[in-house]
């Protein structure tokens, strides 16, 4: 399928400039049509009848199934939820914390994971300390200094895969490699590398992936998962606890636990967007394979990032060309980024706003144009 004939499929972007599929990716006419039908779906067969209880089982396998053939993982790995968020407090709760313990955060993580972290550190008394990434930007080795501030009483590490800031890609699988000389499970934040990364969770040895499908696969928010390695399965409590995840006997005695990650599902969630999110990885997949579409978008994202830095008054976060999606920059004339983002909204160009550090980002996708980019740029160099 054409780029043009590709874009045609989402009508959000027919009308604008958009630069915020880190944000909020824009759902295409086949997912909103999934998305219906499975609605209709659910009423014709009666919300509450054994027909569409089955129905709801089926398209939670299929669903899973379609994750994990993204990640290269088995579909027994992958617990359903509903956004990025929920996935990393599931990992972080379910631990089994002890007084002491101890915590690693890279200084680049998402308030909300931040926040939870926190109270994890005031409820069990477990010590939090920050690994200084934002600094290997531009140059040094993000495994080493991570290495360097594991402590011997360090259980668990969190962070993202693409920096949701600053757009770095970190080595994950030696960062895991690192981590688990020594035990240590690692907790990834997976908001900005899902859709965007070729991806072999296993082959990475990484213990906790939660993702979402609303940003670079473009799919219905409300709908993610978490991914959770055989290895950490067994330590990994559940937290929040429905239906779902227990198994009953015929007098609905509870028994345990589901087998594999279905443990960590609650209950009664909106089923239909799960054709939704499926007919949106089926579309990215008429475009081309996950290499062509990265390489694409790495492509798009060192066009943009070389125009801007010939801007006088922008400067680039890398000094590099990105290695994902997301280009982050600051102003050097005095206007400050809020203002500017509000400018080019009333432009039909859509960027936002980072307040640490203070930059703009914009997000480019695979079917991202060049004179979208152009238009961008344009609009940047007048201010």
């Amino acid at each position: 399928m054409t780029k043009d004939n590709h874009r045609q499929q989402f009508s959000a972007l027919a009308n604008k400039a958009y630069f915020n599929y880190g944000g909020q990716g824009p759902l295409s006419e086949p997912a909103l049509e999934a998305i219906y039908g499975a609605y209709k779906r659910v009423q014709v067969g009666g919300p509450f009848s054994g027909e569409i209880g089955a129905w709801v089982a089926q398209e939670a396998m299929l669903t899973r199934r379609a994750i994990a053939n993204e990640l290269a993982v088995p579909p027994e790995t992958i617990a359903l939820t509903e956004d990025v968020t929920v996935g990393c407090n599931i990992a972080l709760w379910g631990i089994d914390w002890r007084s002491g313990d101890h915590l690693l955060l890279s200084d680049c993580e998402h308030p909300g994971i931040v926040a939870s972290v926190m109270e994890l550190q005031r409820r069990f008394n477990i010590e939090v300390s920050i690994c200084p990434l934002v600094a290997t930007l531009n140059g040094g080795d993000a495994a080493q200094v991570i290495a360097d501030c594991l402590q011997p009483n360090t259980r668990l590490l969190v962070i993202s895969h693409i920096l949701w800031n600053t757009g770095q890609v970190l080595p994950l699988a030696e960062i895991v490699k690192v981590c688990h000389k020594t035990k240590v499970k690692v907790l990834v934040d997976a908001a900005q590398s899902v859709g965007v990364l070729p991806l072999n969770l296993i082959e990475s040895g990484v213990d906790f992936y939660a993702f979402t499908g609303h940003k670079w696969w473009c799919g219905p928010e409300g709908l993610g998962g978490l991914y959770v390695s055989a290895e950490a399965l067994t330590d990994l409590h559940p937290v929040f606890i429905g239906w779902r995840g227990i198994v009953t006997d015929a007098n609905a005695k509870v028994l345990g636990w589901k087998p594999g990650a279905q443990r960590y599902e609650i209950a009664t969630s909106a089923y239909p967007l799960y054709a939704g999110l499926r007919s949106a990885i089926a579309l990215q997949h008429t475009w081309g394979t996950i290499e062509e579409r990265y390489a694409e978008i790495c492509r798009l994202s060192k066009y943009l990032w070389e125009h801007l830095s010939e801007i006088s008054h922008v400067e680039c976060l890398r000094t590099s060309a990105p290695e994902a999606g997301l280009v982050s920059f600051r102003l050097t004339n005095g206007m400050p980024h809020k203002q500017l983002v509000d400018l080019l909204e009333k432009q039909g160009i859509m960027v936002r706003t980072i307040l640490n550090p203070d930059c703009v980002r914009a997000c480019v996708h695979y079917f991202t144009t060049e004179a979208e980019i152009d238009k961008l740029l344009g609009a940047i160099g007048i201010t």
